[in-house]
């Protein structure tokens, strides 16, 4: 008799309603189907896989015990989410996570009823979270209300401000909080999973608000010994005094990978009445996966793979990533001054600072995922004259602008931005796109703002930034590999708001600013080629602009082009605004400000993003012949 062949779990589940109708008793099975299903996609598409596979067994037993999407299911970050995406109808599309069209790498809105909430940024879930809760409320509403977050996400400032109103408020909302780094928890095991299940069980708080109202009615002192006593005993045996005390009822810890834990304790929250419970969970990232169980980062994020041996494929590298020649240029700087520190929030190796973390550890400050304190930190360093350098990545610091401009920029302290990913990224997309730092530094009284063309103008700004002490100066830096350019072994600080130009013309100036240069030179070329003769100028500085060699390419030429990696309202603003002061337009000067888009661009290869925004050679010679066109039809006129 021939053995019928194994119809896999995963196959018969196309949302979380097919999900809910199998027994518990499937569920470890689909688990592990789950987690082979996330580790071919990611092979194939490259992306985020150690989080996710540390949450495979808690998505399941989410979308089995929960009502979702009725009730709410916020993933903070979302890099953790592809499972999720792959139980909740996006399993035909998972392989284009990434890709350009495909899915996002994180949660989104638009995507999916699933995704109540988009992010890609971390410590957002709790407020968001709240704010369904009290809606729901509001409107009557009886659904549940889990945000999910790690603990990294918990070291940021928000996290404890949701917390704290959420307590205070005592809405329904469930938090759970997935351990998988900090070893915050004591072990976890049989008795506490015992525990777990027994506090957060109707009978246990039957008994608890029981005790309570008793011990309301006895003297005063009587009553805070025993709610001492009650918060002792329970803080002694699972922890979570702390959660207690901003008005949490604290579950845990329990083992994220034991479904026999995991589902008696989310169906005892899912069925409380009362306020805000927090639940906390302990998993592994990379679980599942030998090859990322044995990095040191658990495959955080991953380029594509092959799934059994876990080997990257690593393109070739022509050329050092912009990164790492920031990292060796500002250790480079460091030997020879012992007042430069670095300071990054929760991206040592995402900034270059790994490096300098390993020669200067003592200088060395890396503050978790608190942008905002980074910042002020950074500030209160420079009050004491050392040189704190602030590698954030540009998306990031918007997270502290309110410290960069009062606790930095008022003061005119000279605390220094290297801003990482400036300008498009990618297949992170818009979340992590660079667009908006120029617009908003530059518009700062006393701000200095450069950016770099390649390697070498990075390394020489690294010593600028250095030698600065006057107040805040911020570089920025784009993702990836530079151009190949002979990097010098040491920075020459540069003179503050000076320009230079690269190749000399008559009629056409295209003023670049950042990377773009490269395809300003290349748009040189081919206008050249059409008889338009055409100077390239690589401003250097955003602010303060250059002024004698902006007002000379304006009287010299016929058409004035910026170009930039940023958004409207930028460095070609900046240059219009001096253009109209001057009088320079009304000599018929024809400008364009080359930009990013006045849109939120969708994930792509960075160079199809760049097309896309008119930002190569070809789009830089099509506004020229516009402009040409333009001019020609007037004068005819």
């Amino acid at each position: 008799m021939t053995q019928r062949p194994h119809t896999p779990i995963l196959d018969r589940v196309a949302t979380p309603e097919d999900l809910r109708k199998l027994p518990d008793a499937d569920l470890r099975q689909l688990a592990e189907e789950l987690r082979q299903e996330t580790i071919s996609a990611v092979s194939v598409t490259g992306g985020h896989l150690g989080a996710g596979l540390g949450v495979v067994e808690l998505t399941v037993a989410l979308h089995h015990v929960f009502d979702t999407p009725r009730d709410r299911l916020i993933w903070d970050v979302g890099h953790q989410a592809y499972p999720h995406k792959i139980l909740t109808g996006r399993r035909e599309r998972i392989r284009t996570l990434r890709q350009p069209g495909g899915l996002s790498g994180f949660t989104r809105r638009s995507e999916s009823a699933y995704d109540p909430f988009g992010a890609a940024h971390s410590s957002t879930s709790i407020s968001a979270g709240l704010g369904m809760a009290v809606a729901r409320d509001l409107a009557g509403g009886g659904n549940n209300v889990i945000a999910v977050i790690g603990d990294g996400a918990m070291s940021a400032g928000m996290a404890y401000e949701a917390m704290n109103n959420a307590g205070a408020l005592g809405s329904r909302l469930i938090v759970i909080l997935n351990d998988n780094d900090m070893s915050i928890a004591p072990p976890v095991g049989a008795m506490s999973a015992y525990l777990a299940r027994l506090v957060s069980g109707r009978t246990y708080r039957s008994i608890r608000e029981i005790a309570k109202q008793l011990a309301e009615r006895l003297p005063r002192f009587f009553h805070d010994k025993a709610k001492r006593t009650e918060e002792y005993a329970r803080g002694f045996w699972t922890g979570g005094t702390l959660f207690e005390e901003l008005g949490f009822y604290y579950v845990g810890p329990i083992d994220g990978h034991n479904l026999d834990h995991l589902l008696p304790v989310l169906r005892n929250v899912r069925d409380a009445s009362q306020g805000p419970i927090l639940v906390h969970v302990v998993t592994q990232k990379g679980k599942g996966y030998a090859p990322a169980e044995a990095t040191a980062d658990k495959y955080h994020a991953v380029v594509k793979f092959d799934p059994v041996t876990g080997q990257q494929a690593k393109a070739p590298a022509n050329a050092p990533s912009y990164t790492s020649v920031f990292g060796n240029a500002l250790i480079k700087a460091a030997r020879e001054d012992d007042r430069i520190v670095a300071v990054t929030a929760a991206m040592p190796s995402g900034t270059g600072i790994d490096a300098f973390g390993k020669e200067f550890p003592a200088r060395t400050f890396d503050v978790g995922i608190a942008e905002q304190h980074a910042v002020t930190f950074a500030a209160g360093l420079a009050t004491e004259g050392y040189k704190p350098f602030c590698a954030i990545y540009s998306t990031f610091l918007q997270r502290a602008y309110d410290q960069v401009v009062h606790d930095v920029a008022i003061q005119k302290l000279p605390v220094r931005f290297a801003l990482d990913r400036a300008g498009l990224v990618g297949a992170d997309g818009a979340t992590h796109a660079g667009a908006f730092d120029i617009a908003y530094l530059a518009c700062l009284p006393e701000m200095v703002v450069m950016a770099a063309a390649d390697e070498a103008e990075l390394t020489h700004m690294v010593a600028t930034a250095a030698a600065f002490d006057e107040g805040p100066i911020a570089f920025r830096y784009p993702r990836g590999e530079g151009v190949g350019v002979e990097i010098p072994d040491v920075g020459v600080p540069l003179e503050i708001g000076r320009g230079r130009i690269v190749r000399e013309g008559t009629r056409v100036a295209l003023l670049s600013l950042g990377t773009r240069l490269t395809e300003c030179l290349l748009a040189a070329e081919q206008l050249g080629q059409r008889g338009l003769s055409t100077t390239v100028a690589d401003a250097r500085f955003a602010k303060p602009l250059d002024e004698a060699l902006i007002l000379r390419l304006a009287r010299e030429h016929e058409i004035l082009v910026t170009v930039e990696e940023g958004s409207i309202g930028g460095f070609g603003a900046h240059v219009l605004h001096l253009l109209a002061r001057s009088g320079a337009l009304d000599r018929g000067l024809k400008v364009r400000t080359l930009t990013l888009p006045d849109l939120y661009q969708e994930h792509d290869k960075p160079e199809a993003m760049y097309a896309a925004a008119g930002l190569d050679a070809a789009g830089i010679v099509r506004s020229v012949e516009a402009a040409l066109g333009a001019a020609t039809a007037v004068r005819r006129a």
